[in-house]
């Protein structure tokens, strides 16, 4: 890491959260750009419109839990352009989709073609009573990053819009009781860690957005026992990975401690537990299918497909979930929609 302080044609010297907070959401930021995120990286809402079965499914829980109130709310956070928005419409029973008010929430302007009872919106609405999801979001939540100098002191790295980097000054203040909270760093030089902190903050203003029902976000993440020892930042473009670099020309990631984000109540599962829960299933079609109903049994063979990718280990399926319910009655129908049969991150 180097100690030049001498600035050059890339700009200034700012922290990883201002520098990824321009290139991403700025004027020109990577997230007004017109291809939109599914132009450099599949999620699992691109992966398979099954994702938006299972949402849809956990949203008809929800809509149980809460007796099924005259209107129901869905809430898409970082939409992207609409997809999962427009999945989960697609999915939802006639009678339910009748009473469901769909919002999609995103930095870019609406898409051209979304469906029209699809609300686009740059915050999310208040007083929701239903599910607001997040998918992949809170890894987009730009964070501060600390590494550990020659003393083995924390300090924040600074960047420059080539992606240069060096050390600033010691963390501190809220920051600094943030890492010994949840992230604290050996006196190793060159550890690293990403300072959490806006994404609990981010993910507090979300849920208060919910007046009854439950929040869900889900993200690469890891846990206090998990915790990578040298951060997790990367870029991604046209598909590909790469070094992340601050100039809008590329997505900028971060693996998320869901575990910090987490409020009273709340509890984190992996992705291939809680889409289990909510009916997907990689297991292949009977092979007697394929001479009985070949047809059949070819669609039920790239679902199969499809819900193994969902719920692959070392893929999408160790994705965290974190479920925020508020105000959900303990009820038979309560325990149904906050998934309680499944065992928690931790426990596994």
């Amino acid at each position: 890491m180097s100690d030049d302080t001498r600035d050059g044609p890339a700009g200034e010297w700012t922290g990883w959260r201002a520098a990824a907070e321009a290139a991403l959401y700025g004027p020109d930021g990577f997230y007004r750009r017109p291809e939109g995120p599914a132009g450099h990286f599949r999620t699992s809402v691109h992966a398979s419109p099954l994702f938006a079965d299972a949402v849809a499914r956990l949203l008809c829980r929800v809509d149980e839990a809460l007796g099924r109130p005259a209107r129901l709310d869905f809430v898409d956070m970082a939409a992207g352009r609409g997809e999962l928005a427009t999945g989960v419409l697609a999915a939802l029973p006639a009678e339910v989709s009748a009473r469901t008010r769909v919002y999609a929430v995103e930095v870019a302007d609406r898409p051209a073609g979304l469906a029209h009872r699809i609300e686009w919106l740059h915050e999310p609405p208040s007083g929701v009573a239903g599910l607001l999801f997040a998918n992949e979001w809170l890894d987009n939540v730009p964070v501060e990053i600390a590494e550990t100098d020659s003393s083995g002191v924390p300090r924040r790295v600074l960047v420059r819009r080539d992606g240069r980097e060096r050390l600033g000054e010691p963390v501190a203040g809220a920051e600094a009781d943030w890492l010994d909270r949840w992230w604290p760093l050996p006196p190793e030089e060159g550890l690293r860690a990403e300072i959490g902190l806006p994404r609990g903050h981010a993910w507090a203003s979300a849920v208060a957005t919910v007046e009854r029902g439950l929040a869900v976000a889900v993200d690469y993440a890891h846990t206090a026992l998990t915790r990578p020892p040298f951060g997790t930042l990367t870029g991604f473009r046209e598909g590909r990975e790469t070094p992340p670099v601050p100039d809008g020309s590329c997505d900028l990631t971060a693996h998320v401690a869901l575990d910090a984000c987490t409020l009273p109540g709340g509890r984190v599962l992996r992705q291939r537990d809680a889409l289990r829960a909510l009916g997907i299933a990689g297991a292949r079609p009977p092979l007697a299918l394929a001479s009985t109903r070949p047809a059949e049994y070819v669609r039920a063979l790239a679902r199969a497909g499809e819900a193994a990718e969902l719920t692959a280990a070392g893929g999408l399926g160790d994705f965290g979930w974190l479920l925020q319910p508020v105000g959900i009655p303990d009820s038979p129908a309560g325990r149904a929609a906050l998934l309680v049969d499944v065992p928690d991150h931790e426990e596994q």
